[in-house]
């Protein structure tokens, strides 16, 4: 069962590599690994030209969300799932996917569980658990696990690819289209390590965010439940600066693992 994983990136040269070793040295034989990058000016492409057994371009493009629909008409395996360019997978991994896909004919889509890291690689946390579905999606968008999902490439036709307006929560979008109609399965373990830092854009635009959330809810016909509401109100109310140092002295005097996305 062949897996092709999508990698966009724009000037990843620190990471880019550790994360094509991570799909390279996987206990799995048939990986398609694609990145499209958007015309990298440091030394991504010479990282790219180095690396075997990659698919790849370089060319200018709309940002992230083209680049993985560009990746999206290149896949030819029958399970896909994007990787960005500065996480990586847990080793010997990818056997389990495929093997669960196998096993499992009516699983139309898998996920795992993701553990948080800082820029440097040293673990903060892990989100763990089989509780990931439509409607918790709908009540929590935060509880995307981009990095350790995977789904059969059929659903890209059916459900069109990632919405490139959208610039933080293409995922978010794509999931709940999928998940309408498909249960989402479990696999019990470790998947992806997701890299969080300042220059991370999904933690420096945390108001655009927010904005981009309430367009997909809007855009799926998602009813905006008082708990919906109240979980959009207190994630826009946190990019504000003093109010998040707020919330994270209340929670570590708490004793509390601290994390604001």
């Amino acid at each position: 069962m062949k897996i092709s994983i999508i990698t966009p990136s724009f000037n990843q040269e620190t990471f880019i590599e550790e994360t094509i070793r991570s799909v390279q040295e996987q206990n799995h034989d048939d990986i398609e690994h694609i990145v499209v990058d958007g015309g990298s000016t440091d030394g991504t492409l010479a990282v790219l030209q180095r690396s075997s057994r990659l698919r790849w371009i370089s060319e200018k493009d709309s940002g992230q969300s083209e680049a993985i629909n560009k990746g999206f008409r290149m896949a030819t395996g029958e399970i896909v799932a994007w990787l960005n360019s500065d996480d990586w997978y847990e080793k010997n991994v990818l056997g389990d996917v495929a093997r669960y896909f196998a096993d499992h004919p009516d699983c139309m889509i898998l996920y795992g569980d993701v553990t948080y890291v800082d820029k440097g690689g040293k673990r903060l946390y892990t989100i763990a658990g089989g509780t990931l579905s439509y409607d918790r999606l709908v009540a929590s968008p935060d509880s995307v696990r981009q990095p350790s999902t995977f789904w059969r490439r059929h659903l890209i036709t059916e459900h069109g690819g990632v919405d490139q307006s959208l610039h933080l929560v293409m995922d978010l979008d794509l999931f709940l289209r999928i998940g309408r109609g498909h249960r989402f399965h479990y696999l019990p373990r470790n998947i992806s390590y997701y890299r969080c830092y300042d220059e991370n854009k999904s933690l420096s635009l945390g108001r655009l965010q927010v904005e981009e959330i309430y367009r997909v809810l809007r855009k799926n016909s998602v009813r905006f439940t008082p708990r919906t509401l109240r979980w959009l109100g207190t994630k826009y109310l946190l990019t504000f600066r003093p109010v998040k140092r707020l919330h994270e002295m209340l929670r570590g005097a708490r004793g509390q693992e601290v994390f604001i996305p």
